[in-house]
């Protein structure tokens, strides 16, 4: 799945042109670029399964010829810039090369695609229905840049510091790229999720980011930036355990806990539910496509006869609520009225048993090995 609920339906990128925005919002800008130094970015990709756009070569070297390049075995991708033919231009880091290469030096990939470069799962560059989403670059103040289908060229000034080289490739460090896709959601809630996910990935934590943030004063778009922040969550799971939380927020309840493992007495880990209110003794799990068939249909059912048996009220969400959350809400509010009020909490805790490996924040996640990662990220792959 890819960030399609973000980036689609309830989200996507609005139009990009910070252009009155710079040093008096926080921090030094960058130094202009001399004139005349627009030249295209020249890239050394060292990512395995990416082949670099190269220039016409009268020799055939280190390009293709004039003639070869009007042929049948070889795409152009930009103004002189050529792959083979065979190249798949819609796989997700060639988007991304394809993109900066024809831009001019000194910008940046950013947004979404700085981020999905690594392979963080919901930063595919895809909305909810697949459609590919331009790639985001940060033009810092070029304003020679030719447009072209599949980018986002976004005016934006760049403090130092803020570009770094990927596998080759200029980006924005994860900060940067974060505030911008959230200063461009299309709602708070979109806002929240981008940046639950980038937690999720252990890509930033909310120290750097909030750091960033206070340094962008006045820009488009911080506001939301803000709001989101303060909402977001270290340990959430995946996009819609997000939307899931700012609709249990909305209500007016207590924040929820986001995949706090439980426990029986003896210390036997029993359940983590997406989102626990362990006051009123109310779970929350999201039921999305991978919940069908016969098999998890009949975990889920082990499931919630196990929150009963814990004395846990339990709300399901669906994905056909994102819709129309009315009914969502209406299963939790009768949750809430049948609830014990934590009074089942006498047979379960969150108290963690010495085995235990806490992941709920990004520090901790980020101190694991890799032996230790392939146990307790699992939820990952």
């Amino acid at each position: 799945m890819s960030f399609g609920p973000y980036l689609g339906p309830l989200g996507g990128q609005s139009a990009c042109d910070d252009t009155n925005v710079g040093g008096p919002c926080g921090g030094r800008a960058r130094d202009r670029p001399e004139a005349g130094s627009l030249a295209c970015v020249l890239l050394h990709v060292t990512h395995p399964a990416v082949t670099a756009p190269v220039a016409v070569d009268p020799s055939g070297q280190h390009g293709p010829t004039r003639r070869q390049a009007r042929g049948p075995h070889w795409r152009r991708t930009s103004a002189n810039r050529f792959v083979p033919a065979t190249v798949d231009p819609t796989h997700l880091q060639q988007r991304i090369v394809e993109a900066v290469a024809s831009v001019p030096e000194g910008s940046a990939v950013t947004g979404w695609a700085a981020l999905g470069w690594g392979g963080a799962r919901w930063f595919a560059g895809t909305t909810a229905t697949g459609q590919l989403l331009p790639v985001p670059i940060a033009l810092d103040d070029h304003r020679l840049a030719v447009r072209r289908p599949g980018v986002l060229a976004c005016h934006d000034w760049l403090f130092d510091g803020e570009v770094t080289m990927v596998d080759g490739v200029p980006m924005t460090v994860p900060e940067r790229s974060l505030s911008f896709a959230v200063r461009r959601a299309r709602s708070d809630r979109a806002a929240v999720g981008l940046i639950d996910m980038a937690y999720a990935w252990d890509l930033t934590a909310p120290d750097p980011f909030w750091l960033h943030l206070s340094r962008l004063g006045g820009r488009p778009g911080i506001r939301r930036a803000r709001r989101a922040f303060a909402r977001a969550e270290e340990n959430a799971w995946s996009p819609m355990e997000s939307v899931m939380r700012c609709l249990w927020r909305e209500t007016g309840r207590p924040r929820p806990l986001s995949n706090a493992p439980i426990f029986d007495l003896a210390g036997d880990h029993l359940l983590t539910p997406d989102l626990l209110d362990p006051v009123a003794g109310v779970a929350g799990e999201y039921d999305g496509a991978d919940h069908a068939g016969l098999e998890p249909r009949r975990r889920d059912l082990d499931r919630e006869d196990l929150y009963r048996e814990l004395g846990i009220e339990l709300v399901t969400m669906m994905s056909t609520d994102l819709r129309d959350t009315t009914a969502f809400l209406t299963r939790l509010h009768r949750a809430y009225g049948r609830s014990s009020g934590g009074r089942g909490s006498l047979r379960w805790t969150l108290d963690h048993p010495e085995w235990w490996v806490d992941t709920s924040t990004v520090a901790r996640r980020r101190a694991l090995s890799a032996s230790e990662r392939a146990v307790w990220l699992r939820w990952r792959r």
